[in-house]
C-alpha cells in the first residue's frame, strides 16, 4: 500500500498541474480571436487568409476576426503581432515573403525565427516564367537560348527590389546564367501591367496573379517553378526540366507569437487541417492555384529553416536590400 501512495501522489500533484491548461485548450477559443493579415486587402494572402477563417469561425463556432495590417512587406505586422501575448487570441497570416524579409532588412523590430510558432502553412504558391507573346520564344530552352544571344537586353519586370518576383528571376538567371535587366515595379499588379503591355519582356509572377491574363493569351508561359508541373496547366513545363534541381515556390501560412500553449497550438493545427481539407475551401483555392498545404507544426518548423537558409542564399544573389 505505501509503494503504490508512493507512485500515485507524484502523479496526482502532475494531473493538477496540467489539468489548467488542457482545460483552457479544449474550452479555447472562449472568445473572438483575431488574426492579423500583414498585407493589404485583396492579395493572395488576404484571399487564403479570409477563405479559411471564415470557415474557422463556423467549425469552432468563435469568430475569427480579420484585420489587415499591411506595410513594409508585412513586416509591420508582423512587429505588432510579435508584441501580443502568446495566448492564442491573435494570430498571423504571413507568406514566405516573412524568411526574405530576415535577409532583406538590416534589423527587424522582431526575431523572425524566435518570436513566433508556426502553426501550419495555408497554400502552396507557384511562380510561372511569362513572357511577353511578341518574344520569339516557345520554350524555357529558347528563353535562355535567346538571353544569351541578346545579354542584357532583354527586361525583366519584378514586384520590387526583394519581392518573390525578384528573388525567384534573379534565381533563375543565376541557374540559367543568363544576364536580364530587372526593372522593379511598386507591386505585382503595375509588374504585370508592364508586361501585357510590352513594356517588359519577362517576369516570374506567381500564376494566381496573371491567371486571367494566361487564360486570355495576353500572356506566354514558358515554365513553372514547382518542381513538377501543376495540375491547373498541365502543358507547361517545370523550369526543372530545363534546369535540373530548380525549384522555387512560396507559401502563405498561420503564425502564434511565442509562448502560445502547444495544446492550443495543436488545436488550431488540427481544425486548420481540416478546413484545408473541406472540398468548398479546397476547390476555391486551388481555383486561384492556392493548393492547401497542410502541415504539423513540426514539419513547418522545419520549412522554416530550411527556407531561412534558401532565401539568404537567393537574397545575395539578388543583391537586394532594403534599407
Amino acid at each position: 500500500m505505501k509503494r503504490f501512495l508512493r507512485i500515485a501522489v507524484p502523479a496526482a500533484v502532475l494531473a493538477a498541474l496540467l489539468s489548467p491548461l488542457a482545460a483552457f485548450s479544449q474550452a479555447y477559443p472562449t472568445r473572438p480571436v483575431r488574426v492579423i493579415i500583414v498585407f493589404p486587402p485583396g492579395g493572395s494572402n488576404d484571399v487564403v487568409g479570409r477563405l479559411v477563417f471564415h470557415k474557422m469561425s463556423e467549425q469552432l463556432g468563435q469568430q475569427f476576426v480579420i484585420e489587415n495590417r499591411g506595410g513594409a512587406a508585412g513586416s509591420i505586422g508582423a512587429a505588432y503581432v510579435a508584441a501580443q501575448p502568446g495566448d492564442g487570441y491573435t494570430l498571423m497570416v504571413q507568406s514566405a515573403t516573412h524568411i526574405a524579409n530576415a535577409h532583406l532588412y538590416k534589423k527587424l523590430p522582431y526575431d523572425t525565427l524566435g518570436d513566433f510558432i508556426g502553426i501550419t502553412t495555408l497554400a502552396r504558391q507557384v511562380g510561372a516564367l511569362v513572357v511577353h507573346p511578341s518574344l520569339p520564344v516557345k520554350t524555357v530552352k529558347d528563353f535562355i537560348a535567346l538571353a544569351k544571344k541578346r545579354p542584357g537586353e532583354i527586361v525583366y519586370s519584378s514586384a520590387g527590389s526583394g519581392s518573390y518576383v525578384h528573388l525567384a528571376g534573379a534565381l533563375f538567371w543565376s541557374s540559367a546564367g543568363v544576364k536580364l535587366i530587372h526593372v522593379p515595379y511598386k507591386g505585382g499588379g503595375p509588374s504585370t501591367t508592364a508586361l501585357v503591355s510590352g513594356e517588359s519582356q519577362s517576369t516570374i509572377a506567381t500564376i494566381g496573379s496573371v491567371y486571367g491574363h494566361l487564360k486570355a493569351g495576353r500572356v506566354k508561359p514558358l515554365g513553372v517553378t514547382s518542381d513538377k508541373r501543376t495540375t491547373q496547366f498541365p502543358d507547361v513545363p517545370a523550369i526543372a526540366e530545363f534546369l535540373p534541381g530548380f525549384e522555387f515556390t512560396a507559401w502563405v501560412g498561420a503564425f502564434a507569437p511565442k509562448g502560445t500553449p502547444k495544446p492550443v497550438i495543436d488545436k488550431l493545427n488540427e481544425n486548420l487541417k481540416k478546413v484545408l481539407a473541406d472540398p468548398g475551401v479546397a476547390s476555391k483555392l486551388t481555383a486561384q492555384t492556392l493548393d492547401p498545404m497542410p502541415m504539423t507544426p513540426e514539419q513547418f518548423a522545419a520549412r522554416l529553416k530550411s527556407d531561412y537558409d534558401k532565401y539568404e542564399k537567393v537574397v545575395r544573389i539578388s543583391g537586394a536590400k532594403i534599407d
